[in-house]
């Protein structure tokens, strides 16, 4: 059986160290693990409940549905902005939360991970993803966590898929994710 997790990527820099985590999970799921990596949530309008409206979704919007529905779990990889999660990552749980009680997060497996600058590597950020996740209607694995701190001076000179603790802890949390999303299955 294999297991399809979506990525989310909160940050739209090219060079963003949580891109760049994101990455990392790709390249070393295990077999029978597929992760894709969303590419266009910049293209995602925010969201109006005045265009989701059948027939009338903008394109983009339809899309990241459409993606999120044929995925069995989410890995979430979150910076922090100003003690909280990016705009374009909480507008996508929006997207995803819709239509009310049957959006594509409702009884998947969400995990939220990332890292940040700070000391903390953006704990506060991932507690208000898993939060909006949750009300979104996802199975959010509280116990399921990853936050690397100080990623400018860490991921320097060293991408994350390069980095063996990061890796390690990685591996771990696609581990218990695929678990989840198979007993969930």
């Amino acid at each position: 059986m294999s297991v399809r997790i979506l990525a989310l990527v909160g940050s739209l820099r090219a060079g963003s160290h949580n891109r760049q985590l994101a990455e990392a999970a790709v390249k070393h799921a295990p077999s029978g693990v597929a992760i894709e990596l969303f590419e266009g949530l910049a293209d995602v309008p925010y969201y109006n409940e005045d265009v989701d409206v059948e027939g009338s979704v903008p394109a983009a919007a339809a899309r990241l549905r459409e993606v999120a529905g044929q995925a069995d779990a989410f890995l979430l990889f979150s910076p922090e902005y100003n003690g909280t999660m990016p705009a374009v990552l909480k507008n996508a749980i929006d997207w995803l939360s819709r239509p009310y009680g049957a959006g594509a997060l409702t009884g998947k497996p969400v995990a939220v991970i990332g890292t940040a600058y700070g000391q903390f590597g953006g704990v506060w950020a991932q507690d208000e993803a898993r939060k909006a996740c949750g009300i979104a209607g996802g199975t959010v694995l509280e116990d399921v966590k990853l936050s690397i701190p100080g990623s400018v001076t860490r991921f320097a000179g060293t991408h994350p898929a390069d980095d063996a603790e990061v890796v390690t802890s990685l591996t771990e949390v696609i581990r218990q994710v695929t678990e989840r999303s198979v007993a969930a299955a």
